[in-house]
């Protein structure tokens, strides 16, 4: 079982380490597993249909004989990066238009073994 205390502890230094505004970790079926979802998000539509948006990142990229790492999606004042944590979990963070792509991608590639080891 994951230390739910140490999954928060690595959110919280997610979104220490600047630029990031939300992190959360979710499953891969859709469900909850630590962190909050961004303000005015209506949680459980945010955590399933960022698991579903990976998932089909996934499929439509499975011919590719690749494994999918990270899925950026654009918004109009935001950005989000979706990284691989494990077979069952999945990172979500969420920047500022401002920030890089380079800042989601190194982000999420320095914090996905950290919850790789916690869970």
């Amino acid at each position: 079982m994951a230390n739910l205390v140490a999954l928060e502890e690595i959110l919280d230094e997610i979104k220490s380490s600047g630029g990031i505004t939300d992190a959360i970790l979710i499953s891969r079926s859709g469900m909850h597993i630590a962190g909050n979802v961004p303000k005015g998000a209506h949680g459980e539509t945010f955590v399933a249909m960022s698991a579903i948006m990976l998932g089909a990142a996934e499929t439509s990229t499975s011919e590719l004989r690749e494994k999918l790492k990270i899925v950026t999606v654009i918004l109009e004042h935001s950005k989000l990066g979706l990284g691989v944590v494990s077979p069952k979990a999945v990172l979500v963070v969420k920047a500022g238009l401002g920030e890089t792509d380079e800042k989601l991608i190194e982000t999420l590639a320095r914090f996905v073994p950290k919850f790789e080891k916690a869970l």
